[in-house]
């Protein structure tokens, strides 16, 4: 027998997801080390694929911030879908332009509820290409 479909979009859990990408945002945009690794499950389970890297678990994650001089680069946010799939799990698709670069830029997370509280479980950040 088939499971259930979850609920899409229930408003309260879209208006919790984008509240907490909020705040990952700001802290990315400060170079906040411990918001950032509050915000990522602390687990070996946690992926982050960067522009030039490729990070598997929480201690990988963690020594790139702080070997990562400055921070991520500034980025104007230009279009962001959230998705959210019955109470505990998300998705978050952003568009970014950084000033003075003339890429376009992508990211995307899987967010999960979890017992501490809504939390990254894999994220991926790339470029397009021009002839994307």
């Amino acid at each position: 027998m088939p499971a259930e479909s979850p609920v899409i979009n229930d408003p309260t859990v879209v208006a919790e997801v984008t509240a907490v990408f909020e705040v990952y945002e700001a802290a990315l945009m400060a170079n906040d080390i411990r918001a950032l690794d509050w915000l990522f499950w602390a687990s070996p389970h946690t992926v982050r694929y960067g522009v030039g890297e490729n990070l598997y678990g929480e201690d990988e994650i963690m020594a790139f911030r702080k070997t990562r001089l400055g921070g991520s680069p500034q980025r104007v946010l230009t279009r962001v879908e959230i998705t959210t799939f019955g109470q505990d799990f998300a998705t978050a698709n952003a568009e970014f332009e950084r000033p003075g670069d003339g890429r376009a830029g992508r990211q995307s997370q899987a967010w999960a509820r979890l017992a501490e509280g809504w939390r990254i479980v894999a994220a991926h950040v790339s470029f397009k290409s021009e002839a994307s």
